[in-house]
């Protein structure tokens, strides 16, 4: 590694608890790169890393206007102080490095990608039109324009139909709908879309059903020429919300097929940088279909290494200052859990729906090694942080309860 260059993890939006920013840090860190994050407050776990050189603290919401977001960008590197490899962790900082290119050229280093590329793929309806243009399975997908459109899709749709916020950026500003939602039928999507007004910010697509699907992700770096220098597949075990949700826990599995499949697709997209995808695979007509593209790192791209130890942001700093890339198998049959939300991801698949104890068929039976997202015995205060964090609002709540019981007595 090139240890006079840092890496700045930049994120647009208020969610402190953020384990794939901590991975990275870590990631880095532990190579002797000089790390600095975007972060809430001084007391996120991100903050709190031994490896991270300084926390640059400056809260965002997502919506702020674009150019203040590009300044406080500017300052943060002018606050280093010499050029940084950028790791945006959401599609908002993917997308707003991709069309500041110019702007941003004299303080970072970061994949050159077509500057429209990254909102495209973030776009719901972008990536379905993509998937139609390269030939790439997806789920039908329809867009619709109006509060008549969504009636007359309403009349013909096959129920139940997913609904998901069209474009990067509107989940932070005027989400339509909070995350995947899964809708039963034609009266239960009409009254939620009365509340999306004449210009519904959403794209309804074909539910496929978990009886007859498996979910996968992969992850991968993608150098100038179009190539992978890292690239990797795995099961989705579990997410929350269920099904639908972020990754709790997730297996490296090897699936050549679908690995050549989102290496196409790559090249002849013309995109550079680190992607993760989520696919499902349809036992109904044997295809894998891409239901997301994340062009930034993932939240569990900690799952995956190569067997010379390289994961894919450890990809892109050796890629960016012109370093080779080693290549390797990836590290197989490991697994990825994030401790805050799999307890709870786990019991809602044994009581839901796939059945008790369901388990996605291509899990491993048992894994042959594990990948904490917040625990890490060289540096333990981000799990600790985290841990606080969220019993804080249960601890307030608790000595309210415990100041007016005093009172009252």
């Amino acid at each position: 590694m090139d240890r006079s260059v840092p890496g700045l993890i930049v994120k647009v939006g208020d969610y402190p608890l953020h384990h794939g920013g901590v991975g990275a840090i870590r990631s880095l860190g532990r190579l002797g790169v000089p790390m600095y994050a975007i972060t809430e407050d001084r007391w996120t776990p991100a903050a709190r890393s031994r490896y991270l050189r300084e926390p640059i603290v400056w809260p965002t919401s997502g919506r702020e206007p674009r150019g203040r977001l590009l300044a406080g960008l500017l300052r943060a590197g002018r606050r280093i102080g010499r050029p940084a490899v950028l790791i945006p962790t959401d599609e908002e900082a993917a997308v707003l490095i991709a069309e500041h290119q110019p702007e941003l050229t004299e303080w970072f280093l970061f994949p050159r990608v077509r500057c429209d590329l990254p909102r495209r793929l973030a776009s719901k309806q972008g990536l379905h039109e993509l998937c139609v243009e390269h030939g790439v399975p997806s789920p039908a997908s329809c867009a619709p324009r109006t509060f008549a459109e969504v009636e007359r899709f309403a009349e013909r749709a096959r129920f139940p139909v997913v609904a998901k916020n069209r474009a990067a950026f509107e989940r932070r500003r005027s989400p339509a709908v909070h995350g995947t939602t899964r809708i039963g039928g034609a009266e239960q999507l009409l009254v939620l879309a009365r509340r999306w007004g004449e210009r519904p910010g959403v794209v309804l697509q074909e539910y496929l059903p978990l009886e007859e699907a498996e979910d996968w992700i992969v992850h991968a770096y993608f150098g100038r020429d179009g190539e992978p220098l890292a690239l990797f597949t795995g099961v989705k075990a579990r997410s929350w919300p269920p099904h639908a949700g972020m990754t709790a826990a997730a297996y490296a599995v090897d699936n050549p097929e679908l690995a050549a499949l989102a290496a196409q697709f790559i090249k002849r997209l013309g995109f550079t940088g680190i992607i993760d995808l989520d696919w499902r695979f349809d036992r109904r007509d044997g295809q894998y279909k891409l239901l997301d593209f994340n062009p930034r790192m993932g939240a569990q791209f900690r799952l995956f290494e190569n067997g010379a130890g390289v994961d894919v942001v450890r990809a892109q700093h050796l890629d960016l200052t012109g370093r080779a890339v080693p290549e390797g198998e990836q590290r197989d049959g490991w697994r990825y859990v994030v401790e805050n939300i799999d307890p709870v991801a786990r019991l809602a698949y044994r009581r839901g729906r796939g059945g008790p104890g369901y388990r996605a068929p291509h899990t491993p039976a048992r894994a042959r090694g594990t990948e904490l997202a917040w625990l890490a015995a060289d540096d333990p205060l981000p799990a600790a942080l985290m841990a606080a964090r969220l019993l804080r609002p249960g601890a307030q709540h608790l000595w309210r309860w415990w100041s007016g019981r005093r009172a009252g007595t």
